[in-house]
């Protein structure tokens, strides 16, 4: 290996190991103490050397939360094998509402958030990578859904934004401990149950 290869595996072992510090203390600590600082002190060199490979904490924030899409697709790609595209549009939705459960933290950071939007926009991209490949899965089993008899009537890429947000706004509601103290009746499973009923809903040909 040449001296120029050696550095540049270096250079990526580096920001790897930086950004596995960064994850550990975001699960660990939280976003509030995941600074530049902090991570800094854990991987035992210099604040300046951290910035040599993440220019502020939003790149850093960016970073993880794309991590955190690798594994929400993981877990949709395990259901690739459902033929039938309305029972993988279902599984989807659970797996969705399993990982949002299982991730609070990482959930809140990949869609509520602002640090990932803001080093988009700081970055001058109007492309959201990692939001846009997770969307095009879930309209892609729709438009599946709807040449096989489903949704007749709808339009697909509105329906699926339907479907998206209604989930989502269900996992914000659990993250955010906005069920709790609302008068339901067993809040630690509604949210499931909610699903259900909403799978009822569409569940129409």
């Amino acid at each position: 290996m040449s001296t120029s290869e050696r550095k540049a595996k270096e250079k990526v072992e580096l920001r790897a190991f930086i950004l596995s510090a960064a994850t550990r203390l975001f699960v660990e600590k939280g976003i509030e103490y995941t600074t530049m600082r902090n991570i800094a002190d854990l991987v035992d060199y210099s604040v300046g050397t951290v910035y040599v490979y993440f220019k502020d904490k939003n790149a850093i924030l960016h970073a993880l939360h794309a991590q955190g899409f690798v594994e929400l697709s993981s877990a949709f790609k395990v259901l690739f094998n459902v033929n039938n595209p309305l029972e993988r549009l279902f599984a989807m939705g659970r797996s969705y509402i399993q990982f949002a459960i299982a991730n609070p933290d990482m959930y809140d950071l990949m869609f509520n958030i602002k640090a990932p939007m803001e080093f988009l926009a700081a970055s001058s991209s109007d492309e959201w990578n990692e939001g846009k490949a997770t969307f095009d899965i879930l309209k892609a089993t729709v438009n599946e859904c709807m040449k096989d008899g489903y949704f007749t009537g709808h339009e697909s890429e509105a329906l699926s934004f339907l479907i998206w947000s209604c989930v989502h706004g269900m996992c914000c509601l659990h993250i955010r401990q906005r069920i709790k103290g609302t008068n339901i009746h067993e809040p630690e499973t509604i949210m499931l149950k909610a699903y259900d009923e909403f799978l009822k809903l569409i569940n129409r040909k």
